[in-house]
């Protein structure tokens, strides 16, 4: 996947299940209030549930250079949880860490170590 595109329900390969939900569109990596560099994937979690999330975050990330930033979007309240463990037992950096409404939101700095 190149930089930029974001990773859709239904668009990630055999194997994975299919999650219902919106779309997200990519955040915008030129917005002012982004000073930890621009969004390369936007990893649509939503409908998923645990170990989903968590997995999708790490498919997306293996495929980018450390330093990526990656922002996932997920509804399993137990992604609060799971995200930044996988983050500190990755090797990454959880930039940031939201609830908007329903959705959870991270923003993942891929780690040297992958």
């Amino acid at each position: 996947m190149t930089a930029g595109r974001s990773m859709q329900a239904g668009t990630t390969g055999a194997g994975e299940p299919q999650a219902p939900g919106n779309p997200q569109a990519p955040a915008n990596p030129q917005a002012p209030g982004n000073p930890d560099g621009p969004v390369a994937l936007v990893v649509d979690a939503e409908g998923l549930v645990c170990p989903w999330p968590v997995l999708k975050a790490r498919k997306a990330l293996n495929t980018l250079a450390a330093g990526a930033v990656i922002e996932v979007i997920a509804t399993d309240p137990a992604s609060y949880i799971d995200i930044p463990a996988f983050c500190d037992t990755g090797g990454h950096v959880l930039l940031d860490q939201r609830r908007d409404g329903p959705r959870f939101v991270y923003r993942v700095r891929k780690g040297a170590g992958d």
